[in-house]
């Protein structure tokens, strides 16, 4: 991992199979931090390169930061499944301790959201921990509203954390 790499080297791309492995690698690692994902570790291997294969068959915007072949972050809207939502998507994103703060978030969410909306989504959601001030600074940069509490959306290590529901309407 090259912390002090140039951010320009950065690549965003697509997930492609290719990138199965290195994936389940970033969201593992973003996961145990226990702060950020609903999840406290990644899914078995398997299981994530079934969630990315249908997210590639469906046609749902995902998009991977790499440097020097490496994941490093990743961006992604799953459409809802039922045909009266469809519209409608959720956002996941993570990016890797080392390349935080450096604008890498924005470029994979402003790509992803392009994506969506090329893609004929016309709301956007997700939920942010109340506490990931960081998180929810870049959702508002990109447009993103605030349309209230999640109150005791999850509960880490015995403590309830509040989540805020947000949305992007294109």
């Amino acid at each position: 991992m090259d912390t002090g790499a140039d951010m320009s080297a950065v690549r965003i791309e697509p997930i492609t199979t290719a990138h199965i492995d290195g994936f389940h690698r970033a969201l593992d690692i973003v996961a145990r931090e226990r702060k950020y994902l609903s999840m406290l570790e990644a899914s078995p291997l398997p299981q994530t390169r079934d969630f990315v294969m249908g997210m590639i068959e469906k046609g749902n915007p995902q998009f991977v930061a790499v440097i020097a072949d490496e994941v490093i972050g990743w961006c992604d809207i799953s459409r809802h499944f039922f045909p009266s939502h469809a519209h409608r998507g959720r956002l996941g994103m993570g990016i890797l301790p080392a390349y935080r703060g450096r604008g890498l978030g924005r470029r994979l969410i402003e790509t992803t959201l392009r994506t969506a909306r090329e893609a004929g989504f016309a709301r956007v959601e997700l939920d942010v921990y109340e506490d990931n001030s960081r998180a929810i600074a870049l959702y508002e940069k990109v447009g993103f509203k605030r349309e209230g509490i999640i109150r005791r959306a999850a509960r880490i290590d015995g403590r309830f954390i509040d989540a805020i529901g947000m949305a992007l309407l294109f």
